[in-house]
């Protein structure tokens, strides 16, 4: 998964260590090399993702995807979308949220605040790994537009 210049590097963040196993499995097996930096707490992923300035200039001109599940032990995945799109380097990268939370309202505010797509995480093994299985099929062919 390029855009043509510099490797998209896929940032997962997600608590549950067997999902994230589950998830590089199925991205990588879909034929995606990209680098992948999983991190399972929402403060350790905004720390890296918004530097030690907190604006996330540290990453001003990289392509970022960002997996991101809402249930995570030290803080809910809604408040580190609305931080990335509060940032004006990282308001423009793809987030695909990635998590149990059915409900059409908590949907339509991911939506709202600027999530590229949403993925809801059967709570069932085999139709988890589906929804895995396709989106690393996805990631396999999408990319980044250009941001100026």
């Amino acid at each position: 998964m390029s855009n043509g210049l510099e490797p998209i590097v896929i940032v997962m963040i997600e608590d549950d260590e067997g999902h994230a196993r589950l998830i590089e499995k199925n991205i990588r097996r879909a034929g995606v090399t990209n680098a992948m930096v999983p991190f399972t707490t929402g403060l350790k992923a905004l720390s890296y993702l918004l530097g030690p300035d907190a604006s996330g200039k540290v990453h001003a001109g990289k392509h970022l995807l960002i997996l991101l599940d809402l249930n995570l032990p030290d803080m809910i995945g809604i408040d580190i979308l609305a931080r990335l799109r509060e940032s004006e380097h990282l308001r423009h990268v793809m987030v695909i949220v990635l998590t149990t939370t059915d409900d059409p309202a908590e949907i339509r505010r991911c939506y709202d605040l600027g999530a590229n797509a949403y993925v809801a995480k059967p709570m069932q093994y085999d139709k988890f790994v589906d929804a895995i299985q396709q989106l690393g099929m996805f990631l396999s062919v999408v990319t980044v537009p250009e941001v100026s």
